[in-house]
């Protein structure tokens, strides 16, 4: 998994529109990378959904919120207009993302071991390194948890 001081490493993948997102065009403010396994299932979209609400106090922090799951560009416009999102996605349909990220794990439930996405945020700095990360997330109050360490970090 990546850690706390390292550089992030370049990415270009899609969005929600098809449109190719790349790191170094973000690059130059704080970013909270969340990843997420999949589209509409419960706690992916609680966790989408407090984001959102929550946009206008990153905005405030001069931060954007990107999310990041292998479901296609589709899914996630579908998942975008169902749940009234107003996020960027990012399609990771080749898993390199979470696996350059480290959350491209083998996963255990319900006694069947399958690959899949450790649900984890990272926080970017404007410098293009990992300021703070979390792993294994719990959704509820996480959004909270990402605003206060941002307002931490930028002092």
């Amino acid at each position: 998994m990546l850690q706390i001081g390292e550089a992030v490493p370049e990415f270009c993948l899609p969005n929600q529109d098809e449109e190719e997102i790349c790191f170094r065009d973000i690059k130059g403010r704080w970013i909270v990378l969340y990843f997420y396994p999949k589209d509409n299932t419960p706690g992916c979209t609680v966790e989408a959904c407090e984001f959102t609400r929550a946009l206008p106090d990153f905005s405030e922090l001069n931060a954007m919120i990107i999310g990041v799951s292998p479901d296609s560009p589709a899914s996630h416009r579908k998942f975008i207009d169902k749940k009234e999102l107003r996020l960027t996605l990012l399609s990771d349909e080749k898993k390199s993302l979470c696996s350059a990220f480290g959350v491209w794990q083998l996963k255990k439930f319900m006694g069947k071991e399958n690959m899949g996405v450790v649900r984890s945020t990272f926080i970017i700095n404007p410098d293009g390194v990992v300021a703070h990360m979390w792993e294994s997330v719990k959704v509820k109050n996480h959004v909270a948890e990402v605003k206060a360490k941002l307002q931490e970090l930028r002092g």
